[in-house]
């Protein structure tokens, strides 16, 4: 299904990419819990696509095909709840529009399953467990249903305190993967608990400056799964420790610009493979001294070398001074430098991460 948006992405119109890209992750995402959309969503979408309807044109018209559905089966549910989240997921990451809280996460899941599941935006209130294919059947712990609140706002909390200003670029996506690690295990929602991760996520990258604009989420989000479960898995009796190694090889594609083989079985517990994976002390020079808000703005130049001061912080969503402080500490590090003056002049990104040699693993 992917395939249906890669002609608008070919043509080029920027705002035509952007549609398809986030069509394809919400689409995409639905492989987490075995659901496809139907031909039907695909054509509505392409239309919002195209700019023919509005979004909100697309999530009347999915409502009104399941409602005016004269006969309906399991398989009919499954579809429906599959095109339902799929369009609210774009209505979501259309907009830039966020709050680091764990309110903002449990709207997401309203927003996602309201009428599909009667519990949406309610946190679990009972224990559970899950057989896992990537464990051959066991469960991850899940966090026990009377300390979910307290353990969301614990680690939050937490997050909140995490100075992504002076850890240099590899230590912030290190951190970062084990912060989403340690939310998807909590399993605050009976069910669309990884959905509601992986949007929550996207939104909370644009916050650094990131565009999730690859197929990573889209082509990979089986994996995404799979390496959240290998991060909050133990077994110390057969000599499996929980490792975020996993994800750091799909965040690793997914920020750092490597080219990481993501393979679903190379996380399968006892595996001859399942063992190989390793998080890299670094990945090049410039990661390690840069910071992630600076990653950030050197990503933002390169595409846009003329982008006045003004630009880039609302770029990355910080105020002009911030911008003219992080310019500076680059020019400094000599990986940035300006170019024929303030007025006139261009700014130059020096041996960039998003250019250099991916490595494959």
């Amino acid at each position: 299904m992917m395939r249906d948006f890669e002609e608008y992405i070919r043509q080029g119109e920027p705002d035509r990419i952007e549609k398809s890209r986030i069509w394809q992750i919400a689409i995409g995402l639905q492989q987490v819990d075995g659901l496809t959309p139907s031909k039907y969503l695909i054509e509505t979408a392409k239309e919002n696509i195209e700019g023919k309807i509005t979004i909100d044109e697309v999530k009347y018209r999915i409502d009104n095909y399941y409602k005016t559905k004269p006969v309906r089966t399991d398989d009919d549910d499954r579809t429906e709840e599959a095109d339902k989240v799929s369009s609210r997921i774009t209505e979501i990451l259309s907009n830039d529009t966020f709050s680091f809280s764990p309110v903002e996460y449990i709207s997401i899941h309203r927003q996602l399953f309201k009428g599909i599941y009667k519990f949406a935006g309610k946190i679990r209130d009972y224990n559970i467990s899950k057989s896992e294919w990537v464990l051959k059947g066991k469960s991850v712990i899940y966090a026990n249903a009377a300390d979910i609140r307290a353990t969301l706002d614990y680690d939050f909390g937490q997050e909140k305190q995490f100075d992504y200003h002076t850890a240099n670029l590899l230590q912030s996506v290190q951190h970062f993967a084990k912060f989403i690690s340690e939310l998807w295990q909590i399993h605050a929602f009976g069910e669309g608990n990884t959905r509601t991760t992986a949007v929550f996520t996207i939104k909370y990258l644009r916050t650094f400056g990131f565009k999730v604009e690859n197929d990573l989420f889209a082509e990979h989000s089986w994996y995404f799964r799979n390496a959240l479960v290998r991060a909050n898995y133990n077994d110390l009796k057969n000599n499996i420790r929980s490792t975020t190694a996993y994800l750091m090889l799909f965040f690793g594609n997914l920020l750092l610009e490597e080219n990481n083989i993501l393979k679903n079985r190379h996380l399968l517990i006892n595996d001859k493979d399942s063992q190989s994976a390793k998080t890299k002390e670094s990945t090049t020079s410039k990661s390690n001294i840069c910071t992630l808000e600076e990653h950030s703005v050197l990503e933002f130049l390169k595409n846009n070398p003329k982008a006045t001061q003004k630009e880039i912080a609302a770029h990355i969503r910080k105020s002009e001074r911030t911008v003219k402080t992080i310019t500076l500490n680059l020019q400094a590090k000599k990986l940035l430098e300006r170019v024929n003056g303030k007025r006139s002049g261009h700014w130059k990104v020096i041996n960039p991460l998003i250019t250099s040699s991916p490595t494959a693993h």
